[in-house]
């Protein structure tokens, strides 16, 4: 079992602050880009938002992430929101659940530490589905989940959200060290704004994952905001 609860919540201890004093983001990266997480509310207008913020500038990947539904409604909900990412060629991400993420045929699943490991996801899924797993503050929960696999890796959270409870509070020299040693992606998340996204960009962040900086006002302005830093 890991000690989450280490200081950055991990059990290989701090890395020094010189190591992001002295990292230059590798050009030979694809540049930085943005990975869109729903609200839990994804019915009603919520569509004709999801269409206007891809309108709005460039996004990678959409997360579907619905909480206290069955899988039926699940999938009613996604329906129309994965139609909407197929047409804009935005990769339709599944939170959570390999079931759900396989009766879609998705794109990808997020794994969560609880949602089960990358191998048994892989074997469900198949080679080409995108496999995403939550590190929180972790090196050595990262470099796991790279061996079992994983498309991506995601580390947060790096600021204060109200999306959900902060348990790790993550550094942005933690995506430095990762993206020096490893060529695997790393998704940084949590309270990501447009105004506090370019550390984490300079840092090596390769995607940031975004939710209330977008959906807690205008959808398409906020795209727009963030387009204009990673530009």
């Amino acid at each position: 079992m890991i000690d989450d609860h280490h200081p950055l919540g991990d059990p290989l201890g701090p890395l020094s602050p010189d190591f992001a004093a002295q990292f230059v983001r590798d050009d030979r990266r694809p540049p930085c880009q943005l990975y869109l997480i729903s609200p839990l509310d994804v019915a009603g207008a919520f569509p004709d938002r999801l269409r206007r913020a891809l309108a709005a500038g460039p996004v990678a990947a959409f997360q579907f992430r619905v909480k206290g539904v069955d899988q039926h409604e699940a999938a009613r909900l996604a329906d129309p929101l994965q139609r909407i990412c197929a047409n804009a060629d935005v990769a339709f991400i599944v939170n959570d659940s390999v079931a759900l993420a396989k009766r879609l045929g998705a794109d990808g699943v997020h794994l969560g530490q609880s949602d089960g490991d990358a191998r048994e996801a892989r074997a469900v899924l198949g080679p080409s589905v995108q496999i995403g797993v939550t590190c929180h503050a972790s090196r050595h929960l990262a470099m796991e989940a790279g061996e079992a696999g994983a498309d991506y890796v995601a580390f947060g959270a790096f600021y204060p959200t109200t999306t959900k409870v902060v348990e790790h509070q993550a550094d942005p020299v933690l995506l430095s060290w990762w993206s020096t040693l490893f060529e695997l992606p790393c998704v940084a998340i949590g309270g990501i704004t447009p105004a506090n996204a370019a550390p984490l960009v300079a840092a090596g962040a390769d995607f940031l994952a975004v939710s209330g900086a977008v959906w807690q006002g205008d959808e398409a302005a906020a795209i727009a905001a963030f387009a204009a830093v990673l530009a």
